[in-house]
């Protein structure tokens, strides 16, 4: 199994909007393995196609304790939402940054599973939140674009510290 790279910000390709996937490939099959297994080795909880430079609709998610509820989206669309929640969110392009984001509580999302089904996926609280946040990756938007400017400063202070300590570890 290959770890992907995980891209950082600011690099333009986590602002494009992602092209649909058409169809299950062995090749999406493979990426979708991978993308798992960069994102549990981070350790993360979720990952979007363009953190790891593909420029398609894909996410996976996998907000268990034990990590075995691993989740696989194609094209994945939020069709109905509600409630409202404030989570403290990170995100694996920005490392060391940190902001309360406010999204929907409960949200019904459909796209496709690994196998070529349309699913249908009710959600709240956490995994509402992580799947929320990847699809906006899917579409350009980072988890900084929801806070204010000075909050979104502080982050990029704070992911910019997180560089320079990892640098003057290496």
């Amino acid at each position: 199994m290959e770890k992907l790279d995980i891209v950082l910000y600011p690099e333009e390709g986590l602002r494009q909007v992602c092209q649909p996937i058409p169809e299950m490939t062995d090749e999406l099959d493979k990426l979708i393995d991978e993308m798992f297994y960069t994102m549990y080795d981070a350790p993360g909880i979720g990952l979007a196609a363009p953190q790891v430079a593909v420029q398609q609709r894909l996410i996976v998610v996998d907000v268990s304790e034990t990590k075995d509820q691993p989740i696989a989206l194609i094209n994945p669309e939020v069709v109905a939402s509600k409630g409202e929640i404030v989570w403290e969110e990170g995100c694996l392009s920005i490392p060391g940054a940190y902001g309360k984001v406010k999204r929907p509580s409960d949200i019904l999302v459909k796209g496709m599973d690994r196998d070529g089904n349309e699913v249908e996926i009710e959600a709240n609280d956490l995994l509402a939140v992580c799947i929320q946040h990847e699809i906006d990756h899917l579409n350009g938007k980072l988890f900084i674009d929801h806070l204010s400017g000075l909050k979104r400063r502080r982050a990029i202070e704070q992911f910019k510290k997180h560089l320079a300590e990892k640098e003057r570890e290496q």
